[in-house]
């Protein structure tokens, strides 16, 4: 299994000619939806700050390295959870988490993932704790790994009753499903199918979970591919969601949605998720996953937005604090051309209140740690920051202005360029909502500014100038 892999100045009369709340995107049709269960209090998290293993694998995929040879020793993990528990720990990155393409093999009688290549999860769990760190897998809940003889707990039904039986009403009859074998919503003992899953993540010390392939399951349709599977329908997806929303709850895990259509303004996906993803697959990443690919443009299915930048601007009415995170997927800084790109992918996913999730390789990530542990920076993810984008409609380019507030009181501003030459801005607090002056310091030159009530910088092509506005 794997994750596919997908000169001019302006000032602020000009940035700032919109409403702020005026929303102009494309969203995908209405759906009708059954009363569904209510599970309170699940965005209660801060986003995540962790590694994960998807830059090896995806080059190891480059390599021409099947998947069923595709695979990491017992000291390469050594070497990995030395190296985040060294240089990434001390700045809040408390998690390593698998992902795709690697076996993910069910080896003992419960029927749900024990290894990751010959690794196993209990042994990979151990490591991680013995070093200060929590352990995150890549899963699904829906995924059906083990035998079908093997009994479902506090049921009378097996692994065999959970696949489609030709019974349950789907949307591509004529289809089979590629890759997965899917636990269907409707029958029965999927709910305890479910509750096993992610009790038997808790016993293994897991507390976060990355399901990916969700639109493969709702309607059987990739927009890249075509058709991928029988499709079970909005119905049997949004109960499944609420299914896993009340299980995640009930052991204590966080659950990371990805690869989701979000049809209808992303209902059900920010009713029972902590996290979605909102871009495509990070893939070779740079500058082209950061903010170039298809810019500008948005699409009804998934991925609704081909770069991160878009992603965050065209979903930011959906989160907040105490709502749903936005995922713009793994950063992988070692394929950015310059320090500016370097500093803008940080701070984009922490001016839009999202993980930074490092994938760089050991060998590669020493040269850029000074990018991911940004000390001033990282205070926005401590302090639960969401920001907003001052415009969210992909074709304004006032969506490169962020801002927010943080807990304390402070403010903080984003200034991103996306352009290939330097621009300049000159922007008056007030049109922010902020009046009067303010004692202003930059978080990557790390120094006070003076006080005044704008901002005036020059913003070096694909860089960014994040500014904290503090009485």
């Amino acid at each position: 299994m794997n994750t596919r892999n997908m000169m001019f100045g302006v000032i602020a009369a000009a940035l700032i000619s919109g409403c702020a709340n005026e929303i102009e995107m494309r969203y995908p049709p209405k759906y009708e939806l059954p009363e569904l269960p209510v599970v309170e209090d699940i965005h209660t998290y801060k986003a995540p700050l962790y590694w994960s293993v998807y830059e090896y694998c995806i080059e190891q995929e480059h390599a021409g390295v099947s998947n069923q040879d595709m695979d990491l020793t017992s000291e390469q993990w050594d070497e990995i959870i030395d190296m985040v528990a060294t240089e990434l720990k001390p700045y809040g990155y408390d998690m390593v988490c698998t992902d795709g393409f690697i076996p993910m093999l069910a080896k003992d009688a419960s029927g749900y993932m024990t290894h990751y290549g010959s690794v196993s999860l209990q042994d990979l769990s151990a490591k991680c704790k013995a070093k200060g760190l929590r352990l995150g897998v890549y899963d699904n809940p829906l995924w059906i790994h083990g035998a079908d003889e093997i009994g479902i707990e506090g049921t009378a039904y097996t692994f065999s009753d959970l696949h489609y039986n030709g019974r349950t009403e789907v949307l591509n009859p004529n289809s089979q499903d590629l890759w997965f074998g899917w636990a269907v919503a409707e029958n029965p003992g999927a709910k305890e199918f479910i509750d096993g899953f992610f009790r038997h993540y808790k016993e293994l010390g897991v507390d976060y979970v990355r399901m990916d392939f969700l639109s493969w399951y709702e309607d059987g349709k990739d927009r890249n591919i075509g058709i991928v599977g029988r499709g079970y329908g909005r119905e049997s997806y949004a109960r499944a969601l609420s299914y896993i929303a009340e299980s995640a709850k009930k052991y204590g895990i966080f659950t990371s949605l990805v690869m989701p259509h979000l049809y209808n303004d992303a209902e059900v996906e920010a009713k029972y998720g902590n996290m979605v993803r909102v871009v495509c697959d990070t893939g070779d990443g740079g500058w082209l996953h950061c903010s170039s690919q298809d810019k500008g443009k948005s699409y009804t299915t998934w991925p609704n937005c081909m770069n991160m930048f878009d992603g965050f601007v065209y979903w930011s009415h959906i989160t907040g604090r105490d709502k749903v995170i936005l995922d713009g997927d793994f950063i992988r800084l070692n394929k950015f051309d310059t320090d500016a790109e370097k500093e803008t992918v940080v701070s984009l996913q922490l001016m839009a209140g999202g993980p930074v999730t490092p994938a760089d390789m050991p060998a590669v990530i020493v040269d850029n740690l000074k990018f991911y542990t940004n000390t001033e920076l990282l205070e926005l993810n401590k302090d639960g920051f969401v920001g907003k984008p001052l415009s969210d409609k992909l074709g304004d380019r006032n969506n490169e202005i962020w801002y927010g507030q943080m807990s304390g009181g402070d403010y903080v501003v984003g200034l991103f360029n996306r352009d290939d030459v330097a621009r300049f801005y000159d922007l008056n607090l007030h049109d922010l909502g902020i009046s009067g002056e303010w004692r202003q310091r930059d978080l990557w030159l790390h120094e006070d500014q003076g006080v005044d009530s704008k901002i005036v910088a020059t913003v070096p092509a694909h860089g960014c100038k994040i500014v904290r506005l503090s009485k």
